[in-house]
């Protein structure tokens, strides 16, 4: 019981973690990270794959990025997104073949 409790998670780190997950537990959020494992994709292209509302992609994204699963840059007027690092590709690989598998 001492081992198991000296590996527990602390509660901090628990609730990060719980909040990573919670972001990718929407369906529109998921399909916005798989395009952006793909490529660099600005709002209006991501609105055209997903045949979206620009805005709603955009709600979507200031979710994904406060959670630092996406990040951006902004070149003159435009706003390109791409996916925050290699952890959040890996994370969505992952589970993408948990699912599959399913």
């Amino acid at each position: 019981m001492r081992a198991a409790k000296a590996d527990l998670v602390d509660g901090l780190l628990a609730t990060r973690l719980a909040k990573t997950f919670r972001a990718l537990s929407d369906p529109t959020r998921v399909r916005i990270i798989s395009a952006l494992a793909q490529r660099e994709l600005c709002v209006c292209d991501l609105a055209a794959v997903l045949g979206m509302n620009p805005s709603a992609i955009s709600h979507q994204l200031r979710l994904l990025r406060m959670m630092g699963l996406v990040r951006h840059r902004k070149e003159g007027r435009m706003v390109y997104y791409t996916l925050g690092d290699e952890h959040i590709y890996h994370l969505f690989c992952d589970g993408l073949e948990h699912a599959r598998r399913g």
